[in-house]
């Protein structure tokens, strides 16, 4: 079972976590899905020799009563991964925002898998 995170006197499970950050950074052009998914394992499979880690979608933990998150995300190819990864941190940072109303540290974007178009 996995441990809540509490900041600011709320303690927030995990999953809720990962609920809202993944909501938010899907909607950005270029994501596949935030973590693997069956659909991303399926696409990476399809078109790649390497299928991606099964690492959580989000990482989550508390530094000086601010949130630190490591979105782990697959992405499409033809992204520049740098700016990518600046529009899921300013996505996800609304969303947290929005949703949950803590500060925030810092958000790693880690690209874990990526899919290629059908040639």
């Amino acid at each position: 079972m996995s441990q809540e995170i509490f900041i600011d006197g709320i303690g927030i499970s995990p999953d809720v976590l990962t609920a809202v950050v993944s909501r938010f950074a899907e909607e950005v052009e270029g994501v596949a899905s935030v973590g693997v998914k069956d659909l991303a394992t399926n696409l990476v499979s399809m078109f790649s020799t390497h299928a991606p880690s099964a690492a959580p979608a989000v990482e989550a933990r508390v530094e000086g009563n601010k949130l630190v998150l490591t979105v782990h995300v697959v992405v499409f190819f033809g992204y520049p991964f740098k700016k990518l990864a600046e529009v899921i941190r300013e996505a996800v940072l609304r969303g947290i925002d929005a949703q949950v109303g803590v500060e925030v540290e810092r958000i790693d974007v880690c690209i874990d898998g990526l899919v290629f178009p059908k040639e």
